[in-house]
């Protein structure tokens, strides 16, 4: 521990460590998930996420048809779209993770925030 960390548990009344105590509770996958479907781009992370639900579904039939298929050029081109099909729910999928990954960031800056705020504000008393 540093010195300014015992100094922002010293000025912390119970409300405050409380309500810092929840921003640093560990969230599930789920729950992340969740988080980034709300707020100005949540529209958007459900068009993601449903996005990736159908190309998942994509994956299975593509590759049910290379496994079906009789001809070998009718197998060759339903494996090139399988693999594009995984290549898009990759690329999809990175951009959920992504936010999902800026919207944990956001909540340490935030949880910084109030606690030089909550410092600053002891402080000056």
């Amino acid at each position: 521990m540093t010195e300014i960390d015992d100094r922002i548990r010293d000025v912390l009344d119970a409300d405050d460590q409380q309500f810092l105590s929840e921003l640093e509770s560990d969230r599930s996958l789920w729950r992340q998930i969740g988080d980034s479907m709300a707020g100005p781009m949540g529209n958007w992370t459900k068009l993601v996420f449903a996005l990736s639900l159908v190309f998942g579904g994509l994956i299975v039939f593509c590759f049910y048809k290379v496994f079906t298929t009789q001809h070998q050029f009718e197998h060759l081109m339903w494996a090139i779209a399988a693999l594009m099909v995984l290549t898009m729910q990759g690329f999809v999928k990175q951009w959920l993770f992504s936010r999902m990954n800026m919207l944990s960031i956001l909540r340490e800056v935030k949880r910084l925030q109030v606690q030089v705020a909550l410092l600053k504000e002891k402080g000056g008393e």
